[in-house]
C-alpha cells in the first residue's frame, strides 16, 4: 500500500463561491489615500464653504456686523436715543446744582448755627461739623433723587438740555435708581472728600467708553444724553 498523500484537487476551489471570502482590498492597498477620493475640484474637504457661502457672499450668508456693532447681534442699548451728553456740559450742570443746593445748605446751617468751618481753630465743634455734613448729604440726595426720578433732569441739566436715562431702555430712572445714583455721588462728597470724590466720580465720564458714564451712572445703570 502506498503511503504518499493524495494529490491536491486541480478543479475549482469550492470556497470561491463563499460570499464572505469575497472582500474588497483594504484601504490604501492600491496606494491611494485611506480617506477616499478628494472632493470634486481637489483640495481638502475642510476647505469646502458652508451652504449659503461665506459672510456677505453670493449664497446669501449674513454680512459682517457694521463697525462698532455687536457680532452676536445684541441690540445697542442706545439705539434710538439722543446722543450722549458732552462731559464738559455735564460738569457745568453739576456745578450749577452744587451752587443751588449749597446756598440752601449754607442758609440752614447759618440759621441753626451748625457751621462746619470757623476761622478760630479753638472753636471747632465736631458735632456741628457732622451736622452740616449730614444736612448737606440729605439735601443733595433729596434734590438729585426727586428731579431725576421725576423727569431725568435737575435744574442744571434742564438749563443745559441734558437728561439722565436708563441705559437699557432710555426711560426716566425710577426713584430707587435715582437714590442709588445720588447716594454714590453725594455721601462721600458730604462726609469726607468733597472735591476729590466729585472729580473722580464725575470725571470718569471723560474716559469711559462707550457710554461716558460716571461712577454714579455705573452704579445706577444710567447714562446722560443731550436733548437740545
Amino acid at each position: 500500500m502506498s503511503t504518499e498523500p493524495p494529490p491536491y484537487p486541480t478543479g475549482p476551489d469550492p470556497d470561491d463561491n463563499d460570499p464572505f471570502r469575497k472582500q474588497p482590498p483594504p484601504p490604501g492597498a492600491d496606494g491611494g489615500s485611506p480617506y477616499g477620493a478628494p472632493p470634486p475640484g481637489g483640495g481638502s474637504p475642510y476647505d469646502t464653504p458652508p451652504p449659503g457661502g461665506g459672510p456677505g457672499g453670493p449664497g446669501g450668508g449674513a454680512p459682517p456686523p457694521p463697525y462698532g456693532g455687536d457680532p452676536y447681534g445684541a441690540p445697542d442699548p442706545l439705539a434710538g436715543m439722543p446722543p450722549l451728553a458732552d462731559s464738559g456740559k455735564r460738569v457745568l450742570a453739576r456745578i450749577i446744582d452744587m451752587i443751588l443746593v449749597g446756598i440752601v445748605v449754607w442758609a440752614l446751617t447759618w440759621l441753626f448755627g451748625t457751621h462746619e468751618y470757623d476761622l478760630d481753630p479753638d472753636k471747632v465743634d465736631a458735632g456741628k461739623s457732622f451736622g452740616q455734613s449730614l444736612l448737606a448729604a440729605v439735601l443733595y440726595i433729596a434734590y438729585d433723587s426727586y428731579f431725576i426720578s421725576k423727569s431725568g433732569r435737575t435744574l442744571g441739566k434742564k438749563w443745559l438740555n441734558l437728561r439722565v436715562a436708563n441705559l437699557n431702555d432710555g426711560a426716566t430712572p425710577t426713584l430707587q435708581s435715582a437714590l442709588a445714583r445720588a447716594a454714590v455721588l453725594w455721601i462721600p462728597f458730604a462726609f469726607c472728600c468733597a472735591c476729590i470724590w466729585t472729580a473722580i466720580c464725575g470725571g470718569w465720564s471723560f474716559f469711559d467708553k462707550p457710554y461716558k458714564q460716571g461712577l454714579h451712572d455705573k452704579a445706577a445703570k444710567t447714562v446722560v444724553v443731550s436733548t437740545g
